[in-house]
């Protein structure tokens, strides 16, 4: 019966597992960018950390000021359960001392919404995904 590796050999199996999802993590931010910016949005900001966490991406069209979060799963199900209530409430905080922080895009409306990656799909944007939730809004993926 062979056990799992500990020690030394074990450390560099799960920094190199960590590594890829911050690889995945990173490429699914760019193609959401990407997506946002043929939609007529403009990315302003791409990891922006606070005090409260750190929000994904940051982007305005028109008076909308719109915080994003990313999501990169197998499957839209799993994504959308990876957005606790608690992350959902950090991110509300971050998204407010972001605004606080950034003075010039206080009189814009501000929105917070969900983009899900999954493999070969462009990505989803469900909009005002936290109010959406309560509406059922979130089924439609």
């Amino acid at each position: 019966m062979s056990r799992a590796p500990s020690g030394p050999d074990r450390a560099p199996k799960r920094a190199r597992k960590r590594r890829r999802a911050e690889w995945r993590g990173r490429a699914a931010e760019r193609l959401c960018a990407l997506r946002l910016t043929l939609g007529g949005w403009r990315v302003i900001d791409r990891r922006a950390r606070t005090a409260a966490g750190e929000i994904d991406l940051v982007a305005v069209r028109g008076s909308v000021l719109c915080f994003i979060e990313v999501k990169a799963r197998a499957d839209a199900e799993t994504a959308l359960a990876a957005v606790s209530p608690r992350q959902r409430e950090r991110m509300l905080r971050a998204g407010s001392l972001w605004r606080a922080r950034h003075r010039r895009f206080a009189h814009l409306q501000p929105r917070f919404d969900l983009m899900v990656v999954t493999p070969w799909r462009w990505p989803r944007r469900i909009e005002s995904a936290f109010e959406a939730e309560t509406r059922g809004a979130l089924d439609l993926i």
